[in-house]
């Protein structure tokens, strides 16, 4: 590719970077009281929370359901075009629509808008346009009104649909506030992710009761090393009277043969360290991973009622994606 190409696609990249910031700034400006009102409006709601639209406007309005969803704010999309051919229905009278067009009078949202008002529901205007017939129609007005789009040719919805992107994203934030939406209660709707491992899942969610190594402080030392290999977590519980009194790790094993040369009558209790570390299989798993961390260990003995549940090691955790 040509060094002159090259260079007129990046400044044409970058003009568009500063087109759309631009257009993110100026919704500061045209932020007004109908804001706080459509927040209101959507939090203290009696019925759901409908978001409608055509076009890209109904990809943006899809996003902002998708946000409002994980943040604590439930709602529903519903395209505008299909809403008039029979989705209606989904629509009860306490629910709260908010519909978003750029130019605010497609013909869809022409013949919506009234059914909606028949029906009574609050109505919330997100458009580019103030003076358009959803803007005269709607109760609130979230004005995403830009001065150009960044397309070229000032048609392709960009710095319009960035804008009711970002509106969205302020009614998230802003409603999250409200419901007061705690790091802990994201997490409850993002159980699968890193998040919502770390704030939810406990030991007992990842720990193999089937791997549990064990021997008696009797147990010969070579039989001990073969159950540490066996059940390949690097260390072996020793239990007496089902009670556990100590551990060996492999690195107990390692020190006790730089001290020896046979291990001919060694048995479990002459190497083990007693009183090991333990947690129960309700601890979350953060808090697991916290203790390892300032021990500087990487198992732990899992007990519950002093009843041995088995071991959880560091990598276990670290593979959930689970970190500081």
């Amino acid at each position: 590719m040509e060094t002159n190409r090259q260079n007129t696609l990046i400044d044409l990249a970058k003009s568009t970077i500063r087109s759309q910031a631009n257009a993110i700034v100026q919704l500061e400006n045209q932020l007004t009281y109908d804001f706080v009102q459509a927040v209101e409006m959507i939090a203290h709601a009696k019925g759901r929370f409908i978001i409608t639209g055509i076009g890209k406007s109904a990809i943006i309005a899809q996003k902002i359901v998708a946000t409002l969803n994980s943040t604590g704010t439930p709602s529903l999309f519903m395209h505008a075009a299909e809403a008039i051919h029979g989705d209606l229905g989904v629509v009860q009278p306490q629910d709260v629509v908010m519909c978003i067009s750029k130019s605010g009078n497609s013909p869809e949202i022409k013949m919506l808008l009234p059914i909606l008002k028949k029906f009574g529901n609050q109505l919330i205007g997100m458009t580019g346009n103030l003076n358009s017939f959803l803007a005269k129609q709607s109760d609130v007005v979230l004005d995403t009104t830009v001065e150009k789009e960044s397309c070229p040719n000032n048609l392709a919805p960009t710095n319009s649909t960035t804008a009711q992107l970002v509106m969205g994203d302020c009614l998230a934030v802003c409603l999250m506030h409200v419901h007061q939406f705690t790091a802990q209660d994201f997490a409850k709707y993002h159980p699968g992710g890193a998040l919502g491992k770390k704030l939810l899942f406990t030991v007992q969610d990842i720990l193999n009761v089937e791997q549990k190594p064990q021997v008696t402080p009797e147990t010969p030392i070579q039989k001990a090393i073969f159950e540490i290999s066996e059940k390949r977590l690097g260390v072996t519980a020793v239990l007496e009277n089902e009670l556990v009194v100590g551990i060996i790790t492999d690195g107990d094993i390692r020190r006790m043969l730089s001290r020896t040369e046979t291990i001919t009558g060694i048995v479990a209790k002459d190497v083990m360290t007693k009183n090991p570390k333990m947690i129960s299989s309700s601890t979350k798993l953060l808090d697991a991973l916290h203790l390892m961390e300032d021990l500087k260990i990487t198992q732990l003995v899992v007990v519950d009622n002093q009843k041995y549940q088995g071991i959880i090691h560091l990598h276990d955790i670290l593979k959930e994606g689970i970190e500081r």
